[in-house]
């Protein structure tokens, strides 16, 4: 049969949908954005469907590598046992997996086996929350996402005689220095058309593939940088926008590996290169007509600041609201120690709470008439890089603005001027955080605007999560640390 579109699939036609499969994919998303799941058989997975089943709470007691965390959390812990959580399939989201003989594929989002709420740290109900405080006023959020990664060839002498994929670099990189993994292709080459062509099997596959795979692309080119590419994911409704991101993630890293390529949407994977970008777009819209609400249909002939001339006030609420919270979010935008790699001057990455019309420089551009049409006016978010974890990056920014909106925030800093950098003279806004740890401190902290628009229970698990990245970091001895210190101290 054909494929239904996804708001016609319910329970009662799951079996004519699976007729012909034996088994179903299914995953969640854990707090540092992976997904998490198995395959089930058919039988198993029309049993569950309903009423969801259990999935270990692990994924919320350990790390990217499976370390449990240094300082056990609420939700996965020793004392209740690592228990089960109750995973909630969401037949909306269905797709076939394209690389994977188009198995059938299932996110789930997790709930309290007690309570039957949404588990706090879960990143689909942490998204889905905030999008309800607007459902609630008959609104909803648009958005975008682009990123910017960097590709590695798989070498040719990490296994010999064994096949080149994404495994086969991480047993090279064991023995060698990240230095020595050759780069797909060479020099800078932003918006080239002839180095595609070099891996275009890789190329049209990765569009080909995700667009099969319900996580469109509506860009996709070279940007500056040995082997760097960006993929600008086709705009769409917030909560399907994440799940876009993530699940374009995971079709690139498959398809890739099968051409020996390793991808890296780590934000700073060579030094003094340009870092990976995960800038986010979004705006705010009326559920019943879709009309976007922060264009202003009549320009302001008196405007607080001129780039505000076509933007409603809810929309200046919203910058604003999003400018007020941005220091305290950072983690949710930046939450690696790689992250803050990026976030340095002179790189093209935002430092400081500012913004302005049309200004790439600034941590929030705003988009709109002329260069834009009235529907595609919005906010640039470009603070966050390309490992962002995009379900909190997206909840994280619509609560902020939500919060301005809410309490009719205005903008407190002025807006960049052209020919103004961050962290000039002109540049009158906050410097965010340096660190992941300046950055989890102040999200932590009693009262800070995080825990006002996401909750204490969520930022309490999440701060945990930092909490244990950063004890990592600080116990590690790096390869600098040996070569600088070995012979002289």
């Amino acid at each position: 049969m054909s494929q239904p579109a996804p708001e016609d699939i319910t329970h009662d036609i799951l079996p004519s949908l699976l007729a012909d499969d034996k088994c179903v994919k299914v995953a969640g998303v854990d707090a540092d954005g992976i997904l998490r799941g198995k395959l089930i058989s058919k039988k198993k997975f029309l049993s569950v469907a309903r009423d969801g089943f259990g999935f270990c709470s692990i994924i919320f007691g350990w790390d990217m590598h499976d370390m449990t965390y240094t300082k056990e959390l609420l939700i996965s812990n020793a004392e209740n046992g690592y228990r089960d959580l109750i995973a909630v399939i969401d037949l909306q989201s269905f797709r076939r997996i394209p690389w994977e003989n188009n198995v059938p594929f299932f996110l789930c989002s997790f709930t309290d086996p007690d309570t039957g709420e949404s588990t706090s740290a879960c990143p689909r109900s942490v998204l889905k929350r905030t999008v309800d405080k607007l459902k609630a006023q008959g609104m909803g959020a648009m958005a975008g996402a682009e990123y910017e990664f960097y590709h590695f060839r798989a070498p040719t002498d990490a296994n010999p005689g064994t096949e080149r994929n994404s495994s086969s670099t991480a047993a090279f990189l064991r023995d060698n220095a990240p230095s020595k993994l050759p780069a797909l292709e060479e020099g800078m080459f932003g918006y080239s058309l002839s180095r595609p062509v070099h891996n275009q099997d890789y190329y049209y596959e990765v569009f080909d593939v995700c667009s099969k795979f319900r996580c469109d692309i509506e860009g996709w080119h070279t940007e500056t940088g040995p082997g760097v590419y960006e993929a600008a994911l086709q705009f769409d409704e917030i909560c399907e926008m994440a799940d876009r991101a993530a699940l374009f993630k995971l079709a690139v890293k498959s398809i890739a590996s099968k051409h020996a390529i390793t991808p890296c949407f780590m934000a700073k994977p060579i030094a003094n290169m340009p870092g990976n970008s995960g800038h986010i777009h979004i705006s705010v819209v009326d559920r019943e007509s879709g009309k976007n609400l922060f264009y202003r249909e009549t320009p302001d002939e008196n405007p607080p600041y001129p780039d505000l001339k076509h933007f409603s006030d809810l929309g200046r609420h919203f910058i604003a609201g999003v400018l007020e919270a941005l220091p305290s979010i950072m983690p949710l935008l930046a939450p690696n120690i790689n992250s803050y790699k990026r976030l340095v001057e002179n790189f093209w990455a935002p430092v400081t709470v500012s913004w302005g019309l049309e200004h790439r420089a600034a941590s929030v551009r705003l988009i709109a008439p002329p260069t834009s049409s009235t529907k595609a006016t919005r906010l640039e978010i470009r603070v966050p890089g390309a490992d962002t974890n995009p379900y909190f990056a997206l909840a994280a920014i619509l609560a902020a603005g939500w919060r301005g909106v809410e309490e009719k925030l205005e903008i407190s800093v002025p807006p960049l001027g052209k020919g103004q950098e961050m962290g000039s003279t002109a540049d009158k806004g906050e410097r965010l955080p340096k660190s992941l740890k300046e950055a989890t401190n102040a999200m932590a902290a009693k009262g800070s605007i995080a825990r006002n628009i996401l909750g204490d229970e969520f930022v309490d698990h999440y701060a945990g999560t930092r909490d244990h990245e950063l004890r990592l970091w600080e116990e590690a001895v790096t390869d600098w640390e040996f070569k600088r210190y070995i012979e002289t101290v």
